[in-house]
């Protein structure tokens, strides 16, 4: 199964259906039928023809949904004549004509987030399904090629760097150790491979040269292991496909579990014993254990910051990511299908906060600890405007953006009485902050929720599905319901012992789950306020308070400020914080409200937010560190 080339034509047809490029639409499905689907039985061409069928609703939808009536009549205008004969299609045409079309009971399941999920999940996997029975396009099997000689370039350049780093670490060592960094050294995030007697030897000037030349020897035992697995899993590779279709998923897993990612030049290339013991959800007998739920096929990173992550958020659609570290710096990158950095902001002041826009879904809001909330053009690489929130509440700790994309919630909060960053751990006593609703239209303030019992820091938000519910986390350790419609709280309860971290409504919005200062997660009823459904005590690596202690008494704190937990697109599974990468549970409705299931790992200081990118089969793991890298856990769902 080539998950890259079927992701590729789904992310191709859905840059055509967000651009309301119909001409371009139609041509590349063309192309589809004559290179593809024409070779198969005249059995599935029913299903070929319901599927463009699908195709065709999901761009009428998406015109409709983003308030674009004229691409509407267009289709229906250009597609008259191929369509009007077909039953189908009878009751579509009177759809530019309706006030409302989502409300009406014909067409309002196509406005649900389900039917969308749906069909690309439908048309995902039958195009999974053909190419492992038809042979591979000539231009396919090229491109990948191609990519693979990439990558291999790419990873022996890191290889050669990695040799030329610890060859000349031991000689500076003890120079970079007498220094004060404001930011993370470079051998704190290698520190997990100095053992105690390399330390000292890397200190003592006698043993320097003994050092270097051990360190070398050392290199290059890893470097041919490397090179050697690479020849090994190309091996691998060409059996896989040799196989009949019914061993390739089974067989692909293995390989993926066998072979690791690429790493950058600061990380030790590891074994195969050892990448399987990271990935975890294993069997004793070193096989795949029938219940794993995931299999990860990858693990590549992102390494263009130089300190420490606040905020990691993948867009509304999946094709891009916003990166904030402590420093200020914003990246704008996309990773399918090659990682590629969009945009880079740099802030005068410091930055706090960031949300994606939902529509349209370019735009990125930033919050400022100046009382500033700018709305950034990602396309364009500007700044549209800049909005002043409150001179007395001047950190903009989050941001909500409504899914209706016509308002978002802002949360605002007075310095500490300290004046102490939030790199630091906070006072045990509350800051007064507000909670304020702006319109993305008129860039005007609508409204100043009240929060009782006193006005305090509001340190996160979300939305529910279609933007009637807004739940948000205190200083105060208080959980707050708002009702969107009539901008009042629905209900109020004390969640946690110290300050909520994080909530998000769960897959069904039926209940709200939560991280708090006290180190628990825990599930809530929304129906009856304040009953708890589950609790479970997580380790202070997946909650914070985050430290990450050098060698030379080096010691960073940072206090919790993005998302510590992320579902996956079904809900039954949650990525949280560790201090070597992500650890995906399975929800449980017993006591024991989390079930591990499996590491990503990857990471050499301790995990500060995640994220979690579900499109199709494959969902992508971010999670995001101390020491700046940002890794990309690719994971294929086993389906039941």
């Amino acid at each position: 199964m080539n998950f890259g080339s079927v992701d590729k034509i789904i992310d191709q047809l859905q840059q055509f259906v967000q651009n309301f490029d119909l001409f371009g639409l139609k041509e590349y499905w063309l192309y589809l039928d004559r290179r593809l689907f024409c070779r198969l039985e005249d059995v599935y061409r029913s299903t070929v023809n319901k599927l463009r069928t699908s195709l065709y609703r999901y761009y009428i939808i998406n015109t409709v949904q983003r308030g674009n009536l004229e691409k509407t009549q267009e289709f229906f205008q250009k597609q008259a004549l191929e369509l009007q004969g077909q039953a189908e299609w009878r009751d579509w045409f009177i759809l530019p004509f309706i006030p409302a079309p989502e409300q009406n009971p014909t067409f309002s399941p196509y406005f649900s987030r389900q039917w969308a999920d749906t069909f690309l999940v439908s048309l995902h996997n039958f195009l999974s399904v053909l190419f492992q029975v038809l042979p591979q396009p000539v231009l396919l099997s090229f491109d990948a090629e191609v990519q693979k000689a990439t990558s291999l370039t790419e990873e022996n350049e890191q290889l050669r760097q990695l040799v030329f780093a610890l060859q000349t670490e031991s000689r500076d060592q003890r120079d970079r150790d007498e220094m004060v960094h404001h930011k993370l050294p470079v051998y704190v995030q290698n520190m997990d491979r100095l053992g105690d007697t390399e330390l000292q030897a890397s200190t003592s000037e006698p043993a320097t040269s003994q050092s270097q030349q051990a360190t070398t020897q050392s290199t290059n035992q890893p470097t041919n292991q490397r090179h050697k697995r690479i020849q090994d899993h190309e091996k691998e590779r060409k059996e896989l496909f040799s196989k009949p279709p019914s061993q390739t998923l089974e067989k692909k897993g293995e390989a993926a579990e066998v072979e690791p990612a690429a790493e950058t030049s600061s990380d030790t290339p590891e074994s195969p014993s050892s990448n399987n013991k990271s990935c975890g959800g294993e069997s004793e007998g070193g096989g795949l254990s029938a219940e794993q739920p995931f299999i990860k096929l990858s693990q590549e990173e992102y390494g263009e910051h130089h300190s420490s992550i606040m905020h990691c958020r993948v867009d509304c659609s999946g094709r891009r990511v916003a990166s904030l570290d402590v420093d200020g710096v914003i990246k704008v990158w996309s990773f399918n299908p090659i990682m590629q950095t969009k945009a880079t902001i740099m802030s005068k002041s410091p930055l706090l906060s960031l949300e994606w826009a939902t529509k349209p879904d370019r735009l990125l809001l930033l919050g400022s600890g100046v009382g500033t909330v700018r709305l950034y053009d990602t396309d364009a690489k500007k700044n549209l405007y800049e909005m002043n929130i409150d001179e007395t509440h001047p950190r903009i700790l989050s941001l909500a953006c409504s899914p209706s994309g016509s308002s978002f919630v802002c949360s605002a909060a007075a310095v500490s009485r300290s004046g102490s960053s939030d790199s630091v751990p906070r006072l045990p006593f509350p800051v007064s902050g507000q909670l304020l609703l702006w319109d993305t239209k008129t860039v005007k303030q609508q409204l100043q929720f009240s929060l009782e019992p006193e006005p305090v820091a509001i340190n996160c938000t979300a939305f529910n599905h279609n933007g009637n519910l807004l739940v948000t986390g205190a200083a105060d350790g208080v959980i707050r319901l708002f009702d969107m419609q009539r901008y009042e709280s629905a209900m109020s309860w004390r969640a946690h012992d110290g300050e909520v971290y994080s909530v998000e409504f769960s897959y069904d919005e039926n209940t709200v789950f939560s991280i708090g200062e006290d180190g628990k997660f825990i599930q809530w009823n929304i129906h009856r306020c304040g009953v708890k459904q589950s609790e479970q005590v997580l380790p202070q690596d997946a909650t914070g308070p985050f430290v990450l202690s050098g060698y030379s008494g080096y010691k960073q704190v940072q206090v919790p400020r993005g998302r510590l937990f992320a579902f996956d697109s079904e809900g039954q599974h949650v990525l949280t914080c560790s201090s070597t990468g992500g650890l995906v549970y399975r929800l449980t409705s017993g006591e024991q409200a989390l079930d591990s299931v499996l590491s990503l790992g990857g990471h050499k200081a301790p995990v500060v937010t995640v994220d979690w990118c579900s499109a199709v089969d494959c969902g992508t793991c971010l999670t995001a560190s101390m020491d700046g890298k940002i890794k990309l856990s690719t994971l294929l769902a086993q389906k039941s």
